[in-house]
């Protein structure tokens, strides 16, 4: 493993693992979706645990600016993905009918031009 360097290894795994994410999110049936979302934000509540972790261990200014950009870039992650899988479910309720309010003038009205 010498003869390859470790930086090499980390990023073939990076694109594998960008490979494999693209195959996988794309061939997800619609009805699958939203539990996908969901596991997603908990993955990536996990991502900001660690990497508050990682920040707060640091002892290089540029350690803890990576490690705050990505708890700030893991919570956008998150937040979008509560709103997305929200309005997902919202595809799924009944839509309500919307009820008119008629007043007694307007009923008493149509009901004098009938007679």
């Amino acid at each position: 493993m010498d003869a390859v360097s470790p930086t090499i290894v980390n990023l073939i795994i990076f694109v594998l693992a960008i490979y494999v994410g693209y195959h996988v999110v794309w061939t997800v049936t619609p009805a699958l979706h939203t539990p996908l979302m969901a596991v997603t934000n908990a993955i990536s509540a996990i991502v900001i645990v660690g990497a508050m972790l990682a920040a707060a261990l640091t002892e290089t200014v540029l350690g803890q600016t990576m490690g705050v950009l990505a708890v700030a870039l893991a919570a956008v992650n998150v937040f979008g993905g509560f709103l997305v899988t929200r309005r997902m479910l919202e595809m799924f309720k009944k839509k309500e009918k919307k009820v008119v309010a008629v007043s007694a003038e307007a009923s008493a009205s149509k009901m004098g031009a009938k007679q």
